[in-house]
């Protein structure tokens, strides 16, 4: 600790916008000019860039953004959740509910479903008849759980997803697209965290998983079938075709498409925007369109943005031959026909 220790604070901002009554980090000497001009209260700092000019009462602290997330929960409390079922519920027939529930205003729980303990259901959700919810389950407002969907443990699912919705699948026949049943499961393990409006359908005849510890960002797609595995991590905008099984451990970066069928091994890593249509070895890193191992993709990148270059030099080769034959014809000497015979 440098400085006064009763400093108080109160929340969090960064070093350019911090106050009085703000606690801040420093951890990049390329942000020494702000942590000069900051007005922070209290700076959590790393022990190599102690001594830079800044905010007087600073924290040494090995890693400055690992401590912040230890004092933001001191902070920032969540709101505290109150057992309590409103009014505007409605309970279908057979649910049992524990007595430290809590059901917010509108929320509709389908006949038998199972809701366990310490259950916090946001206004405007919708249970479907026969869905199991795991014990200190959060869905936050507007979240859709249909029929045949388990989840675990300690699920927080946010606003707008929608979990168990029948897949995208369909056969040709007489004349027109037939819509294929979808009778599996859609199977969340526990400790998952799943993001505002992705979907994850059920299976069509096998069960879509998403095993325990994994964490699912906004707007993501799963499709019928999928296996993700334990510890995994799904990024904004990825869409996972059907029967696709992701391993425990794999990275999928942003806007990450894989097409149906391919296997994503253990701990691979799919960088941004990767389109995948193979298998993909554990523990590589793949990336571009279509995704390969990220050097070699690299490397592939980098000659395409040598192509114009390459494409000027062999225009101004063929000019120069061009050239070079025209003026080798006009420099020819001129040739008469050779006349034979008797005049």
């Amino acid at each position: 600790m440098v400085g006064d220790p009763t400093t108080p604070v109160h929340a969090v901002a960064p070093l350019d916008r911090a106050g009085p009554g703000d606690l801040s980090y420093f951890s990049g000497a390329k942000y020494a000019a702000r942590f000069a001009a900051s007005r922070a209260g209290v700076t959590l700092v790393s022990p190599d860039l102690a001594e830079h000019p800044g905010p007087p009462v600073r924290i040494v602290v090995e890693r400055p953004a690992d401590a912040m997330l230890l004092v933001l929960p001191k902070l920032y409390r969540p709101p505290e959740r109150v057992p309590a079922i409103h009014p505007t519920a409605r309970i279908g027939r057979g649910v049992q509910l524990p007595p430290d529930a809590t059901i917010d205003a509108y929320a509709v729980i389908g006949d038998g479903a199972q809701i366990g303990a310490h259950v916090w259901i946001g206004s405007h959700c919708v249970i479907g008849p026969g869905a199991v919810l795991g014990d200190d389950v959060q869905l936050h407002p507007g979240v859709t759980v249909c029929s045949g969907t388990q989840l675990g443990h300690r699920v927080a699912v946010h606003s707008g997803a929608r979990l168990g919705n029948d897949g995208f699948g369909y056969v040709f026949r007489d004349g027109r697209h037939t819509r294929i049943p979808h009778v599996g499961r859609c199977l969340i393990g526990d400790d998952v965290e799943i993001g505002a409006n992705t979907t994850i359908d059920r299976g069509s005849v096998d069960d879509t998983v998403v095993g325990a510890g994994t964490k699912i960002d906004n707007l993501v797609h799963i499709a019928h079938n999928v296996q993700i595995g334990r510890l995994c991590l799904v990024m904004a905008q990825v869409g996972i075709a059907g029967s696709v099984r992701v391993e425990d451990g794999a990275i999928l970066a942003g806007q990450v498409g894989v097409s149906g069928h391919v296997v994503i091994g253990a701990r691979a890593t799919l960088a941004g925007q990767a389109g995948v249509f193979g298998n993909v070895p554990a523990g590589e890193t793949w990336s571009g369109y279509p995704a390969r191992p990220h050097r070699e993709a690299t490397r592939a990148h980098a000659a395409m943005f040598k192509l114009p270059q390459i494409i000027r030099s062999l225009e101004r080769l063929a000019e120069a031959e061009q050239r070079a034959r025209s003026e080798k014809a006009a420099s020819a000497p001129d040739r008469q026909p050779t006349q034979t015979g008797t005049p």
